[in-house]
């Protein structure tokens, strides 16, 4: 295909657009906007080359001059996604900063159901993933630890994030798909789960489910879990 490479290529480092011709038609942020609107609408898996340059109103060789790689395509929707946290000057504590970025993100990825997919190191070092991953090193300017490790945290929050949400929305696509209600299945499966812990082979789950029988709160289980991982980035005296 027209301007693909056979080397490792960052795409932020190419021209916007590849090959001689007249001036470019789209810009990066276009075709990054188009691609995002058909994620948004039809799922991941619906976008394709073809599919944007249909969105784009061009020819589907033609977006291979600016986008040599549907790799590339993910990344510039990932950076355009980065591109909607809101940054704010930093309050000096940076446990409240960093809940603060962890909440941004869980609504980010709820607007975009399919960006813990995407969620991958190789793409953090776009424009805007770049301007995300500099205030959050500003937010934790108070934290008394070398910048590896404040990396090491930022990373573990939003693997937190990423591994909850999308827990939470195959679990709402799970529902969605089923004849029954989710009440209706939690109904049934407690049902069994009680019956097979009354035969008394199970004395520990027992136990478990004698001391706190339910139902879970799930929000505060997502902040006991951001919580831990804060905790464990805590100087220690």
């Amino acid at each position: 295909m027209t301007g693909r490479s056979a080397v490792p290529e960052v795409i932020w480092a190419r021209p916007e657009r590849a090959g001689r011709g007249p001036r470019a038609a789209h810009s990066r942020a276009d075709i990054a906007a188009a691609a995002v609107r058909i994620a948004d609408a039809d799922g991941l898996d619906a976008v394709s080359m073809r599919h944007v340059a249909t969105e784009l109103g061009c020819g589907t060789m033609s977006l291979y001059n600016y986008v040599p790689r549907k790799e590339d395509l993910y990344e510039l929707m990932v950076d355009a996604i980065s591109g909607e946290h809101d940054f704010w000057e930093a309050t000096g504590d940076w446990r409240a900063d960093m809940l603060r970025v962890a909440h941004q993100t869980r609504a980010l990825m709820h607007r975009h159901p399919w960006l813990p997919r995407l969620m991958s190191p190789v793409y953090g070092f776009s424009p805007n993933a770049l301007r995300y991953l500099e205030h959050c090193l500003v937010c934790l300017d108070p934290l008394d630890a070398s910048y590896g490790t404040k990396m090491e945290l930022i990373a573990m929050l939003n693997g937190v994030v990423t591994t909850y949400v999308g827990n939470e929305l195959a679990t709402a696509e799970r529902t969605r798909s089923l004849p029954w209600s989710a009440e209706q299945e939690q109904a049934m499966r407690i049902a069994y789960l009680g019956n097979r812990i009354a035969t008394g082979a199970y004395p520990r789950m027992a136990a478990a489910f004698t001391q706190d029988a339910g139902p879970i709160d799930l929000e505060a289980v997502f902040e006991r879990a951001l919580g831990r991982v804060l905790d464990a980035f805590e100087p220690r005296g």
